[in-house]
């Protein structure tokens, strides 16, 4: 069996216990930090440099794409796999882009958590299996790729907070900036898009899976 360090990333701590439980059976298996949320999945990544990460795909602050693009650009050795409710092809997508090794449904977890965690341990794609069909047919690259789109790591994560509904003040203190550069994040990003309204960013957040409808 495989040694490895494992952190666990949801903002639902039974979902952590019933993942702990389940990843306890292998003596070799040793969950080395959790997170509620994924700004805290990617300090605890840096500071335990785990051979995995699990980490859910809505969690508040950092959602698990932006966690996982972040993480894979700062430990490249360390694998992630990605637990979601929903399989959207566009989601899957972005998913594989950011560098995930691994991506699977909620519902699959009691059958296939413990298998998934061996094969993306040995650096072998996991899939659930209408994903594993696009990838067989060719629709999704099977390798993990790098990702950004048009706005930077810092614009992403605040158009999620704003699309969250938190005020310019909440988001200041998370992220340890002033108001005014909150601000004036915002108005480069709502000009980048071209977009007209924080209403319309919020809309945009939506579309592309940073947060969920």
């Amino acid at each position: 069996m495989t040694q490895a360090r494992i952190l666990i990333a949801d903002d639902h701590e039974l979902v952590r216990v019933g993942l702990r439980r389940m990843l306890s059976v292998h003596a070799d298996w040793e969950i080395c930090a959790e997170a509620d949320n994924g700004l805290e999945a990617v300090a605890q990544a840096r500071a335990t440099h785990p051979n995995l990460a699990i980490l859910d795909y809505s969690m508040p602050h950092l959602n698990g794409l932006e966690a996982t693009r972040q993480i894979r650009q700062a430990l490249p050795d360390t694998e992630v796999l990605v637990l979601t409710m929903h399989d959207s092809d566009s989601l899957v997508a972005e998913v594989l882009a950011a560098g995930a090794r691994g991506f699977m449904l909620k519902s699959d977890i009691g059958r296939e958590l413990v298998h998934a965690v061996e094969g993306v341990l040995r650096h072998r794609p996991f899939y659930t299996e209408h994903v594993a069909k696009l990838v067989k047919e060719g629709k999704l690259s099977a390798a993990p790729r790098r990702a950004g789109g048009p706005l930077s790591p810092r614009e992403r994560q605040i158009v999620q907070m704003i699309a969250e509904g938190r005020s310019t003040k909440e988001i200041a203190r998370s992220l340890g900036l002033s108001p005014r550069t909150v601000e004036t994040h915002r108005a480069n990003i709502l000009h980048k898009l071209n977009l007209p309204s924080v209403a319309e960013l919020v809309r945009y957040a939506v579309r592309n899976n940073m947060v969920e409808a």
